[in-house]
């Protein structure tokens, strides 16, 4: 075997297309019985789960000790925040302008699938208030937070510990920065290993998934697929690598190509915090981010920066509006812009179905019993829209080093 050759297929992300092909294939030969096969995908879903929490506690304390002392600190926070907050606002936007221009829910025969509707999903809308919100990010037991996963109490506590150990005196601060930067780097080692099983346990997810559902189901969703994708391709390979050349110095097209193995590894896990150490690998070391920047943006946007799923939300919301012939006003499209933007801040960045688009379904007074339409084949929307996700966490990241982060570290 020449050696090009080799060298192309030791390359992960290629052997991740490869298991994704071979899944599906396997998925469309066999069926139901397929799912021999997800236990493989199930034991690679945990080890990254096993490494993400301390990872992620880990990089938030790390990267706000380390940018906490420096004079843009403040200015990095403000306008990280500002950045997910206003490029999901746009992501909704594109999905709703999209979604009235092509239309992808007319037509459709209620009839024949009117057997899959559900109110099981009636009672999952409900969004917190304001004050409900403030008060559930507090932590009143950091340990259990941890033990439970609860990714935003967790930032809140090591946002705020990291931002203490800043305050400390030099002599004191370094050994701990210096200590948890080299505990990143073992977690970093952790999850390279164990992205060695990653073709293994993508072969196992597709071809369950494929198995399970197969492709007769997108007959009835298949304009919504595409339009969805469209916007995904648009918001990913125009709108941020515009967002990066407009406000960085990095060129658009090594964004693009650097992005390559991420968004691989994204889509096989669909998850922006399992992805998330290919991504800081790839800011840091081909990107040039700062380690400072890159662990403190990266973890954060793998937790609050869900562009992706803003889009998802605002077509779904188009979409069961005209399947079920309901014009919206100026009221519900307002409904549907607020509760999907802020929706997407704070959604976990782990695989599943994401159950927020039934609040923006019901904010615009839209029916939801035809979700299982699209809960059936969520894997599709939730591998996209976590690379997606994952390239907008980069675009920040690469865009706030540049112009905030003078004191690189």
């Amino acid at each position: 075997m020449p050696q090009k050759t080799k060298g192309i297929l030791l390359n992960i992300g290629v052997q991740i297309i490869i298991a994704m092909i071979i899944g599906i294939i396997v998925g469309l030969l066999m069926k139901e019985q397929a799912s021999m096969f997800e236990p493989l995908g199930t034991i690679f879903i945990h080890l990254i789960k096993m490494l993400v929490v301390p990872l992620i506690a880990i990089s938030i304390i790390s990267g706000a000790a380390s940018l906490g002392g420096t004079s843009s600190a403040g200015k990095i926070g403000i306008s990280t925040f500002a950045f997910f907050l206003i490029t999901s606002a746009f992501a909704v936007l594109l999905a709703l302008g999209m979604g009235e221009y092509f239309k992808p829910g007319s037509g459709i025969d209620l009839t024949t699938v009117k057997h899959m509707f559900s109110n099981e999903y009636a009672d999952k809308g409900e969004i917190p208030g304001f004050f409900e919100t403030i008060i559930g990010i507090i932590p009143t037991n950091v340990f259990q937070s941890l033990t439970s996963a609860n990714i935003l109490q967790i930032l809140f506590f090591c946002l705020f510990l990291g931002i203490a150990i800043s305050k400390l005196e030099k002599e004191k601060s370094a050994p701990l920065i210096n200590g948890l930067n080299a505990l990143v780097e073992a977690f970093i080692w952790m999850i390279n290993i164990v992205m060695k099983f990653a073709p293994i346990g993508v072969f196992g997810l597709m071809a369950d998934a494929i198995g399970q559902f197969g492709f007769d189901i997108l007959k009835v969703i298949t304009n919504l697929v595409v339009v969805y994708m469209i916007a995904i391709l648009i918001f990913g390979f125009l709108f941020f690598p515009a967002l990066v050349k407009l406000f960085s110095s990095l060129s658009p097209k090594k964004f693009i190509l650097a992005m390559k193995k991420p968004q691989t590894v994204a889509l096989s896990t669909a998850s922006s915090m399992g992805t998330l150490p290919v991504t800081m690998e790839v800011c840091e070391d081909e990107l040039k981010v700062s380690k400072s920047t890159s662990s403190f943006v990266l973890p954060l946007g793998a937790t609050i920066n869900m562009s992706g799923n803003a889009i998802y939300y605002g077509l779904a919301a188009i979409f069961f509006a005209q399947v079920f012939h309901i014009n919206l006003g100026f009221a519900e499209y307002g409904a549907i812009i607020l509760t999907a933007t802020i929706g997407a801040i704070g959604q976990a960045g782990v695989p599943g179905p994401s159950f927020l688009v039934v609040a923006v379904l019901i904010a615009a007074n839209i029916p939801i019993e035809g979700l299982p339409l699209l809960f059936a084949v969520d894997r599709i929307f939730d591998m996209t829209r976590t690379a997606l996700n994952i390239t907008g966490d980069a675009a920040c990241a690469v865009i706030i080093d540049d112009n905030f982060n003078k004191e690189k570290i």
